[in-house]
């Protein structure tokens, strides 16, 4: 298929301005702030169905519309924060087509009336903040950035940001509250970000696999968009594949593709020929999804397909898991990097991470019995629901979902 999203695949040397421009680029902006208003960019937006990348799946044109316009100034933010272990779609994107990336956020700023955005980085992609930083530079010599854009009225600056590789500040409160010089933890919500975010003025925040796509939404019209995926989650989807397949990587396919298409056709299928025991659709915050049956594999991924599986699409870092994996193992690592990353600012996940690891620790070592299988279940399903943010809620799926659905894995570690 053509990319949509990862076109430096097929286009050679598209992260530089010349090219970019060469290939329709930046067309759509123009077009957007001199010949639209921008209600009339978020109802294409709206119109295309687009759902946000990040992980929630919320109508992206939807939240545009949330919008406070009783409330000035208004921000954007793009959240390039991509700490989800096995989610790696918006590095390639950011390093091999910024562009797309930035005139998406450039059209988002128009639709919702902001003359500054910013973007948050991650505090390990330093070197994409300093190219962002230089094309964003490229685009501001060229007159795609700065005050009275085209002739009109309208002024637009984009400012890069390193977090300091705190997970939490994927969170787009706590995310906000790093933004803004404080400690990077959660806030009660509501109110919510397009009411009150950055400095107390409405906000809207999306991740970076979002912004990329409306560039060609904008180019290419909504109901073209729509052709491609489901009527509940139209469009594209990167899909970033790892675990025990032979050829991990970002696989770029409509959304409601199978998973045995993933797997088999693009991954390459599974080490050593084995069968596909589990899938976690959603890296480490996923469910377990339980293959028991070879018609699994047939389902289509997409949010509500996915869900009736017991478990969440998310950003789609689909891990693939096979019989050499123990899954007293893999919630071992998973619980403890929830652990490390939780903030402490909410008692249920500061205190129910620290049991979970050492209950997972005791577990895998063979120091634990039967009773502390059961403890450990009892404490993730005591945190949910009961977590400010999501990280704490996200800690127990795995940990739940894999006791209930593998205990033999867990029987046959610990003490009769």
């Amino acid at each position: 298929m053509t990319h949509i999203l990862l076109r430096h695949r097929e286009i050679p040397d598209i992260n530089q301005l010349s090219v970019y421009i060469k290939n329709g680029g930046l067309a759509a902006f123009k077009n957007a702030v001199t010949k639209m208003k921008p209600n009339e960019v978020t109802d294409v937006v709206k119109n295309s169905g687009l759902r946000g990348r990040g992980g929630a799946g919320f109508p992206t044109g939807m939240k545009w519309s949330f919008i406070d316009n009783k409330n000035w100034p208004h921000y954007i933010v793009a959240n390039a924060d991509e700490s989800e272990p096995g989610t790696f779609k918006d590095r390639e994107i950011m390093e091999g087509n910024p562009f797309q990336f930035l005139e998406g956020l450039m059209i988002g700023s128009y639709a919702v009336g902001a003359n500054a955005a910013y973007i948050y980085l991650r505090g390990e992609f330093w070197e994409i903040a300093e190219a962002l930083d230089a094309k964003i530079a490229e685009l501001e010599e060229d007159g795609y950035l700065g005050d009275t854009l085209f002739g009109t009225d309208y002024s637009l600056r984009i400012y890069t940001h390193l977090g300091a590789g705190a997970y939490i500040c994927g969170e787009e409160t706590a995310l906000l509250e790093s933004l803004e010089g404080k400690r990077g933890q959660p806030r009660v919500r509501p109110p919510f970000p397009p009411a009150v975010g950055l400095y107390n003025k409405p906000t809207i925040i999306n991740n970076v696999e979002t912004f990329t796509n409306v560039p060609m939404i904008m180019t290419n019209g909504a109901e073209w968009y729509k052709s491609m995926g489901t009527a509940d989650a139209p469009g594209v989807k990167i899909f970033s594949l790892s675990g025990r397949v032979r050829k991990p990587g970002n696989y770029e396919l409509p959304l409601g593709t199978t998973f045995r298409e993933l797997i088999y056709t693009h991954g390459g299928g599974v080490q050593e020929s084995r069968k596909v025991r589990a899938i976690m659709p959603a890296g480490a915050s996923s469910s377990l999804i339980l293959v028991d049956d070879d018609n699994i594999l047939d389902t289509q991924m997409d949010y509500l397909e996915v869900r009736k599986l017991k478990s969440e699409l998310g950003s789609a870092s689909v891990i693939i898991v096979d019989d050499t994996v123990s899954m007293d193992w893999l919630i071992n690592k998973t619980v403890h990097f929830f652990q490390h990353e939780s903030c402490g600012k909410c008692t249920p996940c500061r205190e129910g991470t620290y049991w979970m690891s050492h209950l997972t620790e005791r577990i895998h070592s063979g120091q634990a019995g039967k009773a502390d299988v059961d403890l450990l279940l009892n404490v993730a399903k005591q945190m949910q629901g009961k977590c400010l943010c999501a990280l704490g809620e996200f800690s127990t799926m795995a940990v739940v979902s894999s006791i209930e659905r593998f205990r033999e894995d867990f029987d046959n570690v610990v003490k009769a």
